[in-house]
């Protein structure tokens, strides 16, 4: 953390403390980074980064944490007997035959903007996100991360990490979640896998990774001139240059003490977004927070989730090809730690369907629906049969699976269920598939697979077939 103080005394009923006029990671972004020592992470551009290999497209991964149910999402089998059928029932879509679970009335209406995958099964039964995001590659690492390692850590035009991850802490500064089960597996999301750590995504809310604390210290009258402010930041390099502590300085804060004064962060920055589109996205009065969060298995919900979908597309326009965001709370087995009846799942799936069909609104308004592809799943789905308490527990062998934009093939159902939304009806469909789908979208796999110098990541990225009918 980078902090510019007064020199002065600020006095107030406590007592007498040093006034912080900005911490950056909060510089040019009024509080919405934080740990700009982490945007250094991309300071190291992947060996032999190629920017033939990349496409004029990006990727938003909604990653529903927790396991969303298929069948409450997008297959409600509201003919299969009641244990079995969509607890919030039904929405006819706009596709002839085709509903939705009964929360998804915006989507519903939409639906010749969407890619449903109803033959999706993630084969995972537990809460290992990256058996998902690195589709089971061999070195274990995300689509985020290989994405960075292929194109670099940071656009070369703006500075900006390729590969970034949102969190709600992200948009709320101050914002302070549980820790349950979620704040661990969190990691396993975006992990670099043996890429290594200067592949993992730029995370702006900061985490636990802040280790250090850079100090300048500037009179508040030398705010006012942002020639006399630069000037102090050139100052204090010198300083540090001549005394040898920027060599001491990790790589994460180098990079970031180079970037302050390029407007990287003001695509963090929401309040530099017009006030009537963040109105639209907003979904903080969906839900009581609280009344979520008093879960066990839903201490890391929130109701930010448009906010943070609003920053994604921003950071998509800033030059990051890979955002992932994460929504938590999912694990919805109606025991003590969470809810009977699923009653978590409407307040939830209703904020999905008010920020996902924002997200494709506001797409198609700036006309970049075919430039960024919108992918929402989870690691798993959930029991078709619910338990004695009315929630779903873990399943493997089907889960949520939607697509909107990207240039890709819209307006379709993909694959079938069977009767009970337990197997595939048809081809099954897995995470390598997905992969392929995204990989292939955002980067030419023909550049990648004869690159030298890729190695392994360009066996990875060209093994698997992607989904049919999408590209």
């Amino acid at each position: 953390m980078l902090t510019i103080s007064d020199t002065r005394k600020n006095h107030h009923c406590q007592g007498s403390s040093r006034r912080d006029f900005l911490r950056i990671g909060s510089l040019g972004m009024l509080g919405g980074l934080g740990l700009p020592e982490l945007l250094a992470a991309r300071a190291r551009a992947a060996a032999g980064s190629d920017s033939s290999s990349k496409k004029d497209k990006a990727v938003v991964l909604l990653f529903l944490s927790g396991g969303p149910s298929h069948i409450e999402f997008f297959d409600p089998k509201m003919s299969a007997p009641e244990d079995i059928r969509s607890m919030t029932g039904e929405v006819q879509t706009k596709l002839p035959g085709i509903t939705f679970g009964g929360t998804f009335k915006k989507l519903a209406n939409m639906t010749d903007k969407l890619a449903i995958v109803r033959s999706y099964a993630s084969m995972n039964a537990g809460h290992t996100y990256d058996s998902v995001t690195t589709g089971g590659n061999s070195l274990k690492a995300s689509m985020g991360a290989m994405y960075a390692r292929v194109v670099g850590n940071s656009n070369a035009a703006t500075g900006f990490p390729t590969n970034t991850l949102v969190l709600p802490e992200a948009v709320e500064a101050g914002l302070k979640l549980g820790g349950n089960f979620e704040t661990g597996a969190l990691p396993t999301l975006t992990t670099p896998g043996e890429l290594g750590p200067g592949y993992a995504a730029f995370d702006p809310s900061g985490g636990d990774q802040l280790k250090k604390n850079l100090q300048m210290k500037i009179p508040q009258e030398r705010f006012s001139d942002r020639r006399q402010l630069l000037a102090g930041l050139d100052s204090v390099r010198r300083e540090m240059d001549a005394s040898g502590a920027m060599e001491g300085l990790d790589r994460f804060q180098q990079q970031a003490f180079d970037v302050i004064v390029r407007g990287v962060g003001d695509a963090f920055d929401l309040s530099k977004e017009d006030p009537k589109t963040v109105a639209k996205y907003d979904t903080s009065g969906l839900f009581k927070r609280e009344d979520i969060t008093k879960w066990y298995d839903m201490k890391r919900a929130s109701n930010l989730l448009g906010k943070q979908l609003l920053m994604a597309r921003r950071l998509c326009e800033a030059g990051c090809g890979f955002v992932t965001v994460s929504d938590c709370g999912w694990d919805m087995h109606a025991n003590e730690n969470s809810p009977k009846n699923m009653a978590g799942l409407p307040p939830m799936s209703s904020q999905v369907d008010h920020a996902v069909a924002a997200f494709i609104e506001d797409l198609h308004e700036r006309g970049l629906s075919d430039k960024i592809l919108l992918v929402v799943t989870g690691e798993m789905g959930r029991t078709p049969r619910r338990n004695k308490n009315g929630g779903r527990d873990h399943y493997p062998n089907l889960t949520t699976l939607l697509l909107a934009g990207g240039g890709l093939k819209m307006g379709q159902v993909i694959g079938q269920s069977d009767r009970t939304a337990s197997q595939p009806a048809t081809e099954r469909y897995t995470p390598k598939n997905l992969m392929a789908t995204i990989m292939g979208t955002i980067l030419d796999l023909g550049e990648v697979r004869v690159r030298p110098g890729l190695g392994r990541v360009a066996n990875v990225l060209t093994e698997s077939d992607p989904i049919p009918g999408l590209l």
